[in-house]
């Protein structure tokens, strides 16, 4: 059985913190004003300020911090309450993708700009089966298929005006819907996203092995972006 990582952002990766990683191919996209991290303990909250000291001592952005909540959903409605400026664009990002690169970021802010909500995600390379409703026992399964060609694997950053996805949000919680990405936060109130093709590798770190992943990818100069160890120099 593989084991799980116990810290994903905290994790480390290629020598330093995975969660530096994204928000370095954020930090090299332009596109952020303000990084809000969610963060699920005190704890969490204390490392990410010291690494943030010690890698971007002069960032140049505002940067603040929200609690986790019980589910996924509850801690990105506490992380967009934060946001300061409700008036541009909020990138809602797992910061446990740390393949996400700066090219991808600049490509989902221009087509937020022109359509008001965007999406990174893959086509989907598996045929995908759908189980019966409510069934749970995997044997003797009448399985439904799905037609590929329409099935998108739903990455992040998600996009969005940060006044709607805060509605979209807070509509949510208010009518107790469970969701499990921000496009279906934004799908409850009527509001539609363009997809961004990604063509580059974008693994979330859960497991070991995705991080052993992520160096092999990294170690053949993907994404297009930055490294961690070389912006830290350039700041000292």
């Amino acid at each position: 059985m593989r084991g799980t990582v116990e810290d994903k952002v905290l994790a480390q990766l290629s020598g330093v913190p995975v969660i530096l990683h994204s928000l370095r191919a954020f930090l090299d996209s332009a596109s952020v004003a303000e990084v809000v991290f969610v963060c699920r303990d005190s704890v969490q909250e204390a490392a990410i300020k010291a690494l943030i000291e010690k890698y971007f001592p002069k960032i140049g952005l505002s940067v603040k911090f929200a609690r986790g909540g019980a589910e996924r959903q509850d801690s990105v409605l506490n992380g967009l309450r934060a946001v300061s400026d409700k008036s541009g664009l909020a990138f809602i990002h797992d910061g446990a993708r740390p393949m996400v690169g700066a090219e991808n970021i600049a490509r989902l802010a221009g087509t937020a700009l022109r359509d008001g909500a965007a999406v990174l995600a893959a086509r989907a390379v598996d045929t995908i089966k759908r189980l019966p409703k409510g069934k749970k026992n995997l044997s003797k399964c009448r399985l439904a298929d799905l037609e590929r060609g329409r099935l998108w694997a739903m990455q992040t950053p998600q996009v969005f005006r940060a006044a709607e996805i805060l509605d979209a949000y807070e509509h949510v919680k208010k009518n107790s819907i469970k969701i499990t990405d921000d496009v279906a936060a934004a799908a409850s109130l009527g509001i539609r996203v363009s997809i961004v093709e990604n063509f580059s590798p974008n693994p979330k770190i859960t497991v070991p092995e995705d991080i052993a992943l992520a160096e092999y990818l990294m170690s053949r100069g993907s994404p297009k972006s930055g490294r961690v160890q070389e912006q830290r120099k350039e700041q000292q």
